[in-house]
């Protein structure tokens, strides 16, 4: 009789040998999230590259959903006291709510916040080059780290000038008469919005100036990868609240 071949479905699929002599395995995970790392690869009873960064990740997340609610509160409270007054001697409604004119270095600085959540991007991008993470796993060096660390001090410099133009700015309602003190609320609430925010910023080009060590300090590369992300992170937040601050003062001032 003729043989005959049947499939059964305990047979082992072959895995495709790939181009070039590559061997029919799974990639190394590189800890950065890229497509096709095989993350489940670890010792059992240890945390995988991608758990740990995910657990990381949560606690900025967390983190950040508090500083956006004392944003919100900022916010409501902005809108309550504009719409605040008294009334006059013959009854009428008045607003002391005074518009404050944006000093234009803020435009400027906006700019600034915007080009260093690029350059954090990039460096951040760099610590996950796949070609650069088996250069370091075969012993040729640490390039990613060479990539990274010019963007993040580009990121950190870009930090401090958008810190000194708010200073400038602060300067420039001094000198025309809108002090933190002064009777006018809506002075308060630009210092306040302002300063809140520049608060944030310098722990930020503290975290910055933290990972920018860490690149040279730490031994794995999944560490630094950690750290350079959730601070990539926390950058990018402060950027997008910035955006919707300066819209408000702009706008609703």
């Amino acid at each position: 009789m003729p043989a005959t071949f049947t499939s059964h479905p305990v047979e082992i699929e072959r895995k495709d040998p790939g181009i070039g002599g590559k061997p029919p395995v799974d990639r190394r995970p590189t800890g950065g999230g890229g497509d096709g790392d095989n993350w489940e690869n670890r010792p059992s009873g240890r945390r995988g590259p991608r758990e740990l960064l995910s657990r990381y990740r949560l606690g900025v997340i967390f983190a950040l959903a508090g500083d956006l609610m004392f944003f919100v509160a900022i916010v409501s409270a902005f809108f309550v006291r504009q719409s605040a007054g008294h009334f006059d001697a013959r009854e009428n409604y008045v607003s002391d709510w005074h518009p404050l004119a944006v000093p234009p270095i803020l435009w400027l600085n906006t700019a600034v916040l915007l080009l260093s959540t690029v350059t954090v991007e990039i460096a951040r991008r760099q610590l996950f080059r796949e070609i650069d993470v088996m250069e370091e796993w075969l012993g040729l060096g640490r390039p990613a780290v060479k990539r990274a660390s010019p963007w993040l001090i580009a990121t950190a410099v870009l930090g401090v000038i958008f810190l000194v133009g708010q200073w400038i700015a602060w300067k420039q309602l001094v000198l025309a008469g809108f002090h933190f003190d002064s009777p006018d609320p809506s002075s308060h609430f630009f210092y306040l919005i302002t300063g809140t925010h520049g608060l944030h910023l310098v722990l930020g080009v503290l975290a910055l100036g933290g990972a920018l060590i860490g690149l040279f300090t730490l031994r794995r590369i999944e560490l630094r990868q950690i750290v350079v992300d959730c601070t990539a992170w926390y950058w990018h937040t402060m950027g997008i609240f910035w955006v919707f601050l300066f819209a408000l003062l702009v706008v609703f001032q």
